[in-house]
């Protein structure tokens, strides 16, 4: 069956661009290791420059969109992984599966290559919607364990959660930050000596 025909479209009826077509075609190219370009995207959507930064508004919008919608089923796969640990040996282990297949994609740490004054502004900053979520599902994590009793936090819940945070871009980004190698292990070893009891 054509995917026309699931879509309840007619055979030979052209598919009518539209904002989740264009940030679909914009995920395709990032994950293929493509530089995201406006003028390029637009063309390639069908639509003017216009009517696409209508819809996805700018380029950093858009990236940043992309991002987490790579980031956060990867986050939640981490979770996932790490099984009935307990403590700060989960956020540690979560944290440090997260860090492991940061680096291990090619079109994530290929974009922080690329454009590492971009990749570290969206990523690390405000100026992007990656870091405040990021910061959420980590302070979620740490409310977790807090709650069922497993972990004493020695700072307060959103200071913590900002630190465990900072210490895994540290070593995510490493190379763009300080021409280091990044290292999840590290992630790893520096939140359990944060989170130690």
């Amino acid at each position: 069956m054509t995917l026309a025909l699931q879509s309840g479209m007619e055979p030979g009826q052209s598919v009518r661009p539209d904002a989740l077509g264009a940030f679909r075609t914009a995920r395709r190219a990032f994950l293929q290791g493509r530089r995201i370009e406006m003028q390029e995207l637009a063309v390639e959507v069908g639509v003017s420059r216009a009517t696409l930064f209508r819809w996805v508004g700018g380029k950093d919008q858009l990236v940043s969109e992309i991002i987490w919608s790579i980031a956060q089923p990867t986050f939640r796969q981490a979770v996932q992984d790490v099984g009935r640990r307990r403590g700060g040996q989960r956020i540690a282990a979560v944290l440090g599966n997260f860090a492991a297949a940061v680096i291990a994609s090619a079109p994530f740490m290929g974009f922080v290559q690329r454009e590492p004054e971009r990749a570290l502004r969206l990523l690390t900053t405000r100026a992007g919607v990656f870091q405040g979520r990021f910061l959420d599902l980590v302070e979620q994590l740490l409310q977790e364990q807090i709650h069922k009793g497993q972990l004493e936090p020695p700072l307060p819940l959103h200071d913590l959660a900002y630190l465990t945070v900072r210490i895994t871009e540290t070593f995510v980004y490493a190379d763009a930050i300080a021409g280091e190698t990044p290292d999840p292990g590290r992630v790893r070893q520096a939140i359990e000596a944060l989170l130690r009891d």
